[in-house]
């Protein structure tokens, strides 16, 4: 068996902020199962247009190229059923999937103005045009006033998070007494922010920070132990 996962990178290629690649890469820990971490960035395009289109993560296994992160963690589950379900049943997989969606909307929303400018001063120096200009099209702004009103943004996240911290303040892990898929979709974010950027997220006495600190120690440490990219001065 031969896998691999081509994951966005910082100017440090030992450096992965995605989001959506760590969706992919705590999936395949939950599986355990070991891939080849390929560095990916923005312009590199060519890379990756054997999978038919130009977004991290990618996963291939065995010459097949799986992209998005939902269609990776539903390939996993498919095609290694003998290992530690992702989902644990039907009801499960439904639940993930609104996790997914949730994250990546209600709870995204605050996040981006927090973290672009700290993703701008990360990324590689080839992929700094073409990100500042896409960012810039898409928020309407230069990048240094996006996170003019850092306190608001915070807040706005830290909001967007009541439906999970009212079910952590019962139970340890969103799918319940331990972590899947469900609890990946939204941790994602975290790893996203933990990766690129010094932005206080959360209070310890949030139930939410309990969950994450589980998070970070989960698959002996893999999340906590990956590498923090340093913002460039020059960028």
């Amino acid at each position: 068996m031969s896998l691999t996962l081509y994951e966005l990178a910082g100017a440090d290629a030992a450096v992965r902020f995605s989001p959506h690649c760590w969706k992919a890469r705590m999936a395949l820990a939950h599986k355990g199962l070991d891939a080849e971490c390929r560095p990916f960035r923005f312009t590199d395009k060519a890379e990756i247009a054997f999978s038919g289109q130009g977004l991290v993560p990618v996963l291939v296994e065995d010459g097949t190229a799986i992209s998005d992160s939902w269609r990776i963690a539903l390939h996993l589950e498919a095609r290694h059923p003998e290992r530690p379900s992702l989902f644990g049943d039907g009801q499960g997989r439904a639940l993930a999937r609104f996790v997914n969606a949730y994250a990546d909307s209600a709870v995204v929303a605050p996040l981006r103005p927090l973290l672009t400018l700290d993703i701008f001063l990360r990324v590689h120096e080839k992929d700094r045009a073409y990100f500042r200009a896409s960012r810039e099209a898409r928020f309407g702004r230069p990048l240094e006033e996006l996170n003019s009103d850092t306190a608001r943004n915070v807040a706005d996240f830290r909001a967007a998070l009541t439906p999970a911290r009212t079910l952590l303040g019962d139970q340890p892990f969103l799918a319940g007494q331990a972590p899947a898929y469900t609890d990946y979709a939204l941790f994602g974010l975290f790893m996203w922010a933990r990766c690129i950027s010094e932005v206080r997220l959360l209070e310890e006495d949030d139930p939410v920070f309990g969950w994450r600190e589980r998070l970070l120690d989960a698959f002996g440490g893999l999340a906590r132990n990956a590498p923090i990219g340093v913002a460039d001065a020059a960028a």
